[in-house]
Parts: C-alpha cells; sequence; structure tokens
C-alpha cells in the first residue's frame, strides 16, 4: 500500500483526520498562488518555508492544505495523511460540491509561485524559470496512490476559472484550484513545464485537452444522483419533481404538454436554462443535473421511493416549530408531500422536503379523506393513512 505520509516530508500533523468519499476518483489539487501586482521594477520578496507552515499550522488560518512545497529548497511539510481531506475540504463555509465530493484520495498542495518573485537576491520573471526542488517526489508519491497524470480540465491558459461541475464530480487527475466547484480562488495564466534545474527535466502532470464545448444539440446521455437516474430517457417520480421545480422558477418554456414521468429533450433544455441562470456554461451547462445544481433547484436530493413511519412523524412534530424550510428528513418528506401534491391537498411550490404547517394542514386533508375526524386527523402521520397514501402514490412505507 502507498505511503499515507510523503517519504522525506517534515510531518505536522494537524489531526482530525476525516475520511475521504469512496464513490469518487483520486485527484490532486495543486494551487499556485499569484500576484498580478508584482513586476520586474518591484517583484514580490518570497514568503519563507517557516512562515508557510506557521501560517498554516497555527490558530489563524481557515484551512490547510495536505502539502506545503517550497520549490526553491525542496523542503516539504505534510499536515493531512492521504486518505483524509485536507482542512480546507472541511470548511463550513465552503460548498458541499467540495466537502462531499472531494474524493477518496484528493491531496492538495500548496506551492507558492510569484512572477518577479525576489528569492535570495535573484528575480525569477516567470514561474517557467523557478526552480521545482523536490517535484519528483511529489509526483511520484501522488502518482502511487492512483492519481491519473491527466488534467481533465486543461491547464490554466488564462486567469478564468473554467469550472465543470460534472467532470470534477467524474474525473480524476490534477485540478489547479480555480477548477474546484464553488472555489473562488484563481490561478496563474500559465503554468510551468516543472524542471529541477536548468535542462533537466522531471515528470509532470501532462497536458490534456481542453474540455470541448457542449453540443449544440440536446445532450442524450444519464447521470445517476442519490441512486436516481437524470437525463435523457430517464424514467420516474423524481423526473417529474425536477420538471415541476423548474416551471415553478420560470424555466419550462421548452415543455408543450408540461413535466411528466419520462426526461425528454424538452427537460434538458428546461435543465439547461436553469443552470445558465445559476452561471454555469459550456458542458457544465448542458441540461443533465449535477449533484449540486439539483440540490439548489428543489433543496433537497430525491431519493428512492421509500420512507420511514418514524422518520416522518418525527419531521411532522419537528419541522414545524423549527425555522422556516427547516428539513428533518428532506428527502422523505418530500416524497410524502409529492404525493399530497398529486392528490391536490398541496400547491407544488411547497414541496421542498419541510414539512412545515402547511403539509401538515395537507396531511390532515389526507387524514379526513380516509375517514378520520377530531384529533385523529390532526395532520401527523400514522402507520394506516401513511400506508394508504404509498399505496395510492406508488411509495413503500417502513415503520
Amino acid at each position: 500500500m502507498s505511503d499515507l505520509w510523503l517519504p522525506g516530508a517534515e510531518i505536522h500533523d494537524l489531526g482530525d483526520h476525516a475520511p475521504t468519499d469512496q464513490q469518487y476518483p483520486p485527484r490532486a489539487i495543486a494551487h499556485i498562488t499569484w500576484d498580478r501586482n508584482a513586476t520586474a521594477a518591484a517583484p514580490q520578496d518570497w514568503c519563507t518555508y517557516e512562515d508557510l507552515v506557521s501560517y498554516f499550522t497555527g490558530s489563524g488560518a481557515g484551512d490547510a492544505p495536505h502539502l506545503i512545497w517550497d520549490p526553491f529548497s525542496g523542503r516539504i511539510a505534510q499536515l493531512f495523511p492521504a486518505d483524509s481531506r485536507s482542512k480546507s475540504l472541511l470548511s463550513p463555509t465552503t460548498s458541499p460540491t467540495r466537502t462531499n465530493r472531494a474524493g477518496r484520495v484528493v491531496i492538495q498542495i500548496e506551492a507558492v509561485f510569484f512572477p518577479y518573485c525576489n528569492y535570495q537576491g535573484t528575480v525569477y520573471a516567470r514561474l517557467v524559470d523557478t526552480p521545482c526542488a523536490g517535484w519528483d517526489r511529489i509526483h511520484a508519491w501522488i502518482a502511487s496512490w492512483g492519481v491519473p497524470d491527466v488534467w481533465p480540465m486543461g491547464r490554466p491558459a488564462d486567469f478564468t476559472s473554467h469550472r465543470d461541475e460534472q467532470v470534477w464530480e467524474a474525473s480524476g487527475g490534477w485540478y489547479a484550484h480555480a477548477h474546484v466547484p464553488f472555489n473562488d480562488h484563481t490561478d496563474p495564466g500559465s503554468w510551468p513545464d516543472f524542471t529541477a534545474g536548468p535542462g533537466t527535466p522531471i515528470p509532470s502532470p501532462s497536458q490534456h485537452p481542453p474540455v470541448p464545448p457542449a453540443d449544440p444539440a440536446p445532450a442524450r446521455y444519464q447521470t445517476t444522483i442519490n441512486g436516481l437516474p437524470y437525463g435523457y430517457g430517464a424514467q420516474g417520480y423524481q423526473v417529474t419533481v425536477v420538471g415541476r421545480g423548474l416551471v415553478a422558477q420560470g424555466f419550462g418554456a421548452h415543455y408543450r404538454s408540461g413535466p411528466g414521468p419520462n426526461w425528454s429533450d424538452a427537460d434538458t433544455e428546461n435543465y439547461a436554462d436553469y443552470q445558465q441562470s445559476l452561471g454555469y456554461s459550456g458542458q457544465a451547462a448542458d441540461g443533465v443535473p449535477g449533484e449540486s445544481s439539483l440540490r439548489r433547484l428543489l433543496g433537497y436530493l430525491p431519493g428512492p421511493r421509500t420512507v420511514s413511519l418514524a422518520h416522518i412523524v418525527a419531521a411532522a412534530r419537528t419541522d414545524p416549530g423549527a425555522e422556516q424550510g427547516h428539513r428533518t428528513y428532506g428527502a422523505e418528506v418530500a416524497i410524502v408531500e409529492q404525493a399530497l401534491a398529486d392528490e391536490g391537498l398541496l400547491e407544488q411550490r411547497w414541496v421542498d422536503g419541510s414539512f412545515g404547517s402547511l403539509t401538515v394542514t395537507a396531511y390532515a386533508g389526507w387524514q379526513r379523506r380516509c375517514g378520520y375526524t377530531d384529533a385523529a386527523a390532526d395532520g401527523i402521520p400514522g402507520q394506516d393513512s401513511l400506508h394508504r397514501l404509498g399505496a395510492a402514490q406508488g411509495f413503500a412505507v417502513t415503520d
């Protein structure tokens, strides 16, 4: 098995190790700090290796990477083992795209280069003339963890992010910080052809062709999120839920007969319009959902059509008194709410995974429809009424 700690690195174990996410491919994230204000007349002084280690291991840093690398001396510090998420990938201020889809191996490298960097009296004008001592050890160790030697989103070619949520989710390889969805970093407009010294090339991630532009025709492939299919040809209640959510937010222009349980080109085109409204572009706005955009559309992720009676009762007793939109068991509650909406008892816009007061009122209406009266129709689900709703609308109930 590969070493959890890079051989020869200085270990500063920050502890609080968090497991990685086994269902996603192995990745490395390289972060090169870029100072646009540095010039030949006013070069940027190099931050010392000791300063960088002190910053990331001290109480002032809000996050920390796996590795800190000084490309001049070759010194490397490691703060987390390879099989755990780094502190920055656990930050509560970042998106679930980073925290929940980091990858079973996701090794972050903090390497501080500057154009016109003043290091011990020598000004390095560009990244390509900066020594990269120690890179061979880093590269070989990361490769031993199964990180492919490719850049799925291409090497940075300018100062823009080029993020693609679906590529990030599906592809192993090397990424810049600015490739990570919902990350507000930018990266250099060019990256070094790493060398150990003049004329001494060493292994480096090979350049991968940039992600091609989206085909003008509607995308016709499927993806699976939380166990359910989405995209052309997908079938099921979740397709109807997405379609109704799109219509509710004003993205239903391509429907001719309204949303239904079979995903068509119209669903793809409407979802693409929605993705573009979120700022996505290219393949990230091809009309096939990603986990992040789907959660933003619905407020939860639909799941298989099974609900727990105990969970639904807990939600019905908790959500009305909690803050607006509180979701105790959002995915399961949404199944019940969708059933109530299909029975004509709840407006579609309130199918949001929160068993709030309107859902309680709607469920009380279902109880009365089942023949219950007075206190027995209080809007808190019971075994008989929930099983009957499930039988009527095609979901299973466990106790």
